[in-house]
């Protein structure tokens, strides 16, 4: 992928298994979120290079009663302060407290959370990078038009597995994604 075919400027990366270890376990604290490693770089040089980097989370976690929103946003703030020290910066984040029983609007496969960033810092979707490591979220991301990777940190490569007809670009990481956006 060159970069000619890639000219966009809004990135929105899904957290657990693209930015930091995911867990079937959940993650339930600001100890049990880590970054994979070269995560925190990559937010940190496409913010350096221009774009503007966004995240949208399914936390059923906190529907769940695994943790709380105190503790989500402790989570965050770890998160946050691991970017800035590294001259990153994200600009907002949106995130689905629902379980999957719920029924709402905002959990990923659903659009619900990239229209909620797309309204609030004034997104063009069909112009945006999405990047996960599951089938939910380039469903997400189809469902807007936004471009979707997949990433095989994670959930990605079982999602790789399972759905052997994956039309998106494939990357082994977050990094190298990055790395593609910014050729």
């Amino acid at each position: 992928m060159s970069g000619s075919e890639i000219k966009r400027s809004d990135i929105i990366l899904d957290r657990d298994g693209v930015i930091n270890l995911d867990s079937d376990a959940y993650v339930k604290s600001a100890d049990e979120w880590l970054p994979i490693n070269s995560s925190i770089q990559a937010i940190a040089q496409l913010h350096k290079a221009g774009h503007r980097v966004f995240i949208a989370t399914n936390q059923s976690g906190v529907g769940r009663g695994y943790f709380t929103l105190d503790i989500l946003n402790e989570i965050h703030q770890k998160m946050l302060s691991l970017i800035h020290e590294v001259g990153g910066e994200v600009v907002d984040i949106a995130f689905c407290p629902h379980s999957p029983d719920d029924g709402c609007a905002c959990r990923k496969p659903k659009a619900g959370l990239l229209k909620i960033l797309a309204r609030d810092n004034r997104i063009d979707l069909a112009n945006a990078i999405v990047i996960g490591d599951s089938l939910r979220d380039l469903q997400a991301a189809d469902k807007v038009g936004a471009t979707a990777f997949l990433v095989l940190t994670g959930k990605g490569k079982r999602t790789q597995r399972d759905n052997t007809t994956l039309a998106y670009p494939i990357f082994k990481n977050l990094y190298d994604a990055s790395q593609a956006i910014l050729a």
